[in-house]
């Protein structure tokens, strides 16, 4: 009898039992998350339930889009996958947007979504859709469970995927029954934590096995090379290495929109982004190149504008982590699967050992330091604060004496500081439009993962609730929003969230009363027929702010705004500053469709 109770008492040991949404919330705390974001529902209630029982730390969002790009403000500044959650139907598709914008910038992020009862998927039931079917062409992976057991293989496949290789949104439909049925299983599975998950990530063991001699023999024989840099350079561990080699080999240094931050703006050798809103340093340093080194980039039409017409001087070196950008939209001379990490290191070995070699050309080596110094001495002379600014008499009489945007974006890292606030001690979001090409050519970003804007799908409303998952990332520092009156209003309902949580965010609209880029684009495109870009009546975005519980500031009244806005003594509390800007500004340059990208508008 005692060895019948002894049997027993080991089976019960060893087999566990537990239902759907008690297997999710374990297996995410086995995973190191600590909060989610999102809205609960019908069909994802048995989860929330659970979550309500553990230690995770909920984030309750006004709109579900928010919660995937909060997400994103948690991936995008720490690199490790974030959880945002939504029930069935309108609440998983409202999540869809955020998800295609992770897909579109390679951002790891979890999507778990509840759907209806399995007896009922197929038959229209109330807040059904096939949530599966949707995010498939939209995500990294995408996976629907059917039994609690599935559960136990797809969270830590899930989380596996997301940072594996190229990053990217994992999307996971639990129905209601799953969540609510229980299961017997002997151990739980093996999962990677945070450090672990961070050190596959970032991995520096080798992706392929890669002979980088070619690219270094280039290198030493050409006269005019260029490096450029895109989204898979932007973490601190490609940045080092990146760093690393431009110590060994001097050349001027561009990159894409999502690459910003892997060289500091202020190295002597940045010319700045490429494209159609590019400067006119970087674009001529491209199109003037016999060498482009390109790194963690896939040339998409806002950098390349026509193909044909890019780099039309230059052999293509590509290096990227994703086998299927390689010769997508350019061809490459050389190419090479491998991640950045891996690829430089390699790289820097080889190029120190041939740099010894007594066939290392001298005269060479000189006609590159002149190119440099040449690409250098073309963006001195054609960086201006004025570039896009109306003459006087094209200016809005409305909007008199309003701010240079350029010179406001530029000087926040100083006003922070001079309020007390360290520059280093800042993180940047912004949304879609003319603030945010502003901020991408003149804001000195010099770290990775501290510029954080929506690039290849380019989704207004993405600003704000990224900022507050930045904040909640990185609570020691102080994140700043650069918004529009047009994409603040896409999800202005976060304030309440931002108030709520009384995260350290700083919110800058920027108001001209337009869709500023619409109205630009027409301006310039369309013999200035402003068809639905102007704002027939404008909400007072102050009282907006202030009706959410946000501490308000009006730049054009209040010269000292910044003073408060950055002052370490509220340092923890979030404030919204509205600056009135002139609808006449432009972005400028700009390469209109059809032009190479040295034809652009410049003036």
């Amino acid at each position: 009898m005692e060895g019948f109770f002894f049997a027993l008492y080991n089976f019960c040991e060893v087999f566990m039992k537990r239902t759907g949404s008690q297997i999710i919330v374990k297996l995410l705390e086995m995973h190191g998350i600590k909060m989610v974001s999102g809205i609960p529902g019908g069909s994802i209630l048995p989860l929330y339930d659970e979550i309500g029982k553990s230690n995770i730390h909920h984030v309750l969002v006004r709109q579900e889009q928010a919660a995937g790009f909060i997400a994103q403000g948690i991936a995008r500044t720490t690199g490790l996958p974030a959880v945002c959650l939504a029930t069935s139907g309108p609440g998983a598709m409202n999540l869809l947007t955020s998800i295609a914008d992770a897909r579109c910038d390679s951002i790891p992020i979890i999507a778990i979504t509840g759907q209806v009862n399995t007896s009922l998927i197929g038959t229209d039931a109330f807040q059904e859709a096939d949530t599966f079917g949707l995010s498939f062409p939209i995500t990294k992976h995408s996976i629907m469970v059917k039994t609690p057991e599935e559960l136990l293989k797809a969270i830590p496949l899930a989380f596996k995927i997301a940072v594996s290789g190229r990053p990217g949104p994992v999307l996971i439909d639990v129905p209601r029954d799953v969540q609510l049925k229980t299961c017997e299983f002997d151990k739980w599975p093996e999962v990677f934590a945070e450090n672990k998950l961070l050190a596959n990530a970032c991995s520096t063991k080798k992706t392929a096995a890669c002979d980088f001699t070619p690219v270094v023999q280039e290198l030493m024989n050409c006269e005019k090379p260029v490096l450029y840099l895109g989204g898979g350079c932007n973490s601190f561990e490609a940045s080092e290495v990146v760093r690393a080699f431009k110590k060994l080999y001097r050349l001027p240094v561009v990159s894409s929109l999502m690459g910003l931050g892997c060289i500091p703006k202020s190295d002597k050798d940045f010319a700045g982004m490429i494209g159609m809103h590019g400067s006119y340093a970087a674009n001529v340093a491209m199109h003037e190149s016999n060498l482009v080194l390109a790194a963690g980039v896939r040339f998409d039409d806002r950098a390349t504008g026509v193909v044909s017409k890019f780099c039309p001087k230059a052999k293509i070196i590509h290096i990227d982590i994703d086998g299927a950008e390689i010769n997508k939209i350019l061809n490459a001379d050389l190419s090479f699967v491998a991640k950045v990490e891996d690829a430089f290191p390699s790289i820097n070995k080889i190029l120190k050992n041939l740099q010894k070699d007594s066939s290392f050309s001298e005269e060479k080596n000189k006609k590159r330091e002149e190119w440099a110094d040449f690409v250098i001495e073309l963006n001195k002379k054609n960086a201006s604060f004025t570039e896009g600014a109306p003459l006087e008499i094209e200016k809005n009489s409305n909007f008199k004496n309003s701010v240079n945007p350029r010179i406001l974006i530029s000087s926040i890292p100083k006003l922070a500081e001079q309020a007390g606030i360290k520059a280093d001690d800042l993180i940047v979001t912004t949304d879609v439009g003319q603030h945010q090409m502003w901020a991408a050519q003149y804001y000195p970003v010099e770290k990775p993962r501290t510029f954080l804007t929506s690039g290849s799908l380019g989704t207004m409303g993405f600003g704000l609730p990224a900022a507050i998952g930045a904040a909640f990332a990185n609570p020691q520092k102080r994140t700043v929003c650069f918004s529009g009156d047009g994409s603040i209003m896409m999800n202005i309902q976060e304030l309440a969230t931002l108030a709520e949580n009384n995260l350290p965010v700083t919110v800058i609209v920027f108001e001209n009363g337009t869709l500023g880029m619409v109205y630009q684009q027409q301006k310039f495109l369309f013999e200035k027929n402003y068809s639905a870009s102007q704002f027939i009546q404008s909400p007072d975005l102050l009282k907006i702010a202030s009706g959410f519980g946000l501490e308000t500031f009006d730049a054009d009244s209040d010269k000292e705004w910044y003073k408060k806005a950055f002052a370490p003594n509220r340092v923890k509390k979030p404030c919204f500053v509205r600056v009135r800007v002139d609808p006449e500004e432009s972005v400028l340059p700009f390469v209109p469709g059809g032009k190479a990208n040295i034809d652009s508008i410049r003036n």
